[in-house]
């Protein structure tokens, strides 16, 4: 099978089921029954593979796990309870007090909280740069840099910077690669080629299917040699090319407890499914309220990598196999024409997600960043003018037409 969404649909489970069921079964069960004393004692020691407790594992889960790793080609596959969840697990795996990570600012506000006031108290260093002048990073790199993260296209600045000479970068120093991949769905991209070691993104987007339920997922593709982290060089000679997956799943995600729910892995199996149709409609959408704005007077400016005037245009086009995502930015022309604007959306809903099937509207300076005061806003590149557009499946014709009695209305 090489097709995605056939392959979605199309993953074994990893037992038959009794009744045939042609969906994955929900094990809403916290625990799993062994025949033996000596059953469970291998189970718990690892010499055989079992659920036992579906903080550590489960069966839905497991199958959700499995129609990834079958879309992606991947090495492993871990689900968590949410994209938030998939960095922070990652990061406590590669990283400890005293370690230092290279990222921008330009950064989906939650995840920049999460480096500067969570993680930095605890001991880490960040250290930020611009991703798109790749000759300032060689010197940020030294003996206590365990990865360089980045977004493959910033939420929602919009930037792209150029992963496969990134990675170039970082592979020369042995660094690993961590990439959120929440904007550009799981066959947007190549991972692999580009040199991307991990992804990390939020399943509630593209994959959920509407918005169902909240997750997450940290991907490895198995091309990172663990021998190069001090964290991980033990688990490394034990677990080889497993080493991140083992260390998670016998400890971090195990001791965190951030496990995705049965029922929310049972609504993502299904989302799978149709994510590719869903994410092919919503970026058409994006690509044609882009243009549509785009000439718009009443419009100040607007930013989608897929416009030809972006300067992210060609290394997104190329990166993406010419989709760039369903989110847009555009500027009116004061932060009160912003409310006036969203104020008079009829339909356009006014709240915060991507990629649900319903189009939402978001002001991201009085809102997912609004912890920040002006200064660091104006370096993370958010401006009060700014809106923020999250593109559904509607028919297109009725998006354009709510968008346009808002503008006559301003």
């Amino acid at each position: 099978m090489s097709g995605i969404t056939t392959r979605a649909i199309h993953t074994r489970f990893a037992k038959k089921d009794p009744h045939g069921s042609l969906q994955m079964p929900v094990y809403d069960s916290a625990s799993f029954e062994f025949d033996s004393a000596a059953d469970i004692e291998n189970a718990f020691t690892g010499r055989k593979s079992s659920h036992m407790y579906s903080r550590i594992s489960n069966p839905t889960v497991e199958h959700f796990e499995n129609k990834v790793l079958a879309i992606t080609e991947a090495f492993g596959v871990l689900s968590v309870s949410s994209g938030m969840a998939s960095i922070s697990n990652l990061i406590l795996t590669i990283a400890g007090s005293g370690d230092s990570i290279i990222t921008t600012k330009r950064l989906f506000g939650n995840t920049y909280s999460l480096f500067e006031r969570t993680l930095k108290p605890w001991g880490l260093t960040v250290k930020y740069a611009d991703l798109n002048k790749l000759e300032t990073l060689e010197n940020l790199f030294d003996k206590t840099t365990r990865a360089i993260f980045l977004e493959t296209i910033t939420n929602p600045q919009l930037e792209v910077a150029d992963i496969e000479q990134l990675a170039a970068i970082a592979k020369r120093h042995k660094i690993l690669v961590v990439v959120d991949t929440t904007i550009t769905p799981l066959f947007f991209l190549n991972a692999k080629s580009l040199g991307i070691d991990i992804e990390v993104l939020s399943s509630t987007k593209y994959i959920s299917g509407g918005a169902t339920s909240v997750g997450g997922l940290i991907i490895d593709y198995g091309t990172y040699d663990w021998e190069n982290n001090p964290k991980l060089a033990d688990d490394a000679q034990k677990f080889g090319d497993a080493a991140l997956i083992a260390k998670l799943r016998k400890e971090v995600y195990r001791n965190l407890g951030t496990c995705l729910s049965p029922h929310n892995a049972y609504l993502q199996s299904l989302g799978l499914e149709t994510m590719a149709l869903r994410a092919e409609a919503s970026c058409a959408n994006t690509l044609a309220i882009a243009e549509y704005l785009h000439s718009n007077a009443k419009i100040a400016s607007v930013n989608y990598p897929g416009l030809e005037d972006s300067p992210h245009y060609q290394i997104a086009r190329k990166q993406f196999r010419h989709r760039c995502g369903a989110l847009l930015t555009f500027d009116l022309n004061s932060k009160e024409e912003c409310f006036q604007f969203m104020d008079k959306l009829q339909f356009i809903r006014r709240a915060t997600n991507l990629n649900d099937n319903k189009t939402l509207i978001l002001h991201p300076a009085s809102t997912i960043f609004c912890e920040y005061d002006a200064r660091l806003k104006a370096e993370m590149g958010i401006r009060e003018t700014m809106m923020r557009l999250a593109v559904g499946i509607e028919d297109i014709e009725d998006l354009f037409a709510d968008i346009s009695q808002a503008l006559e209305l301003l």
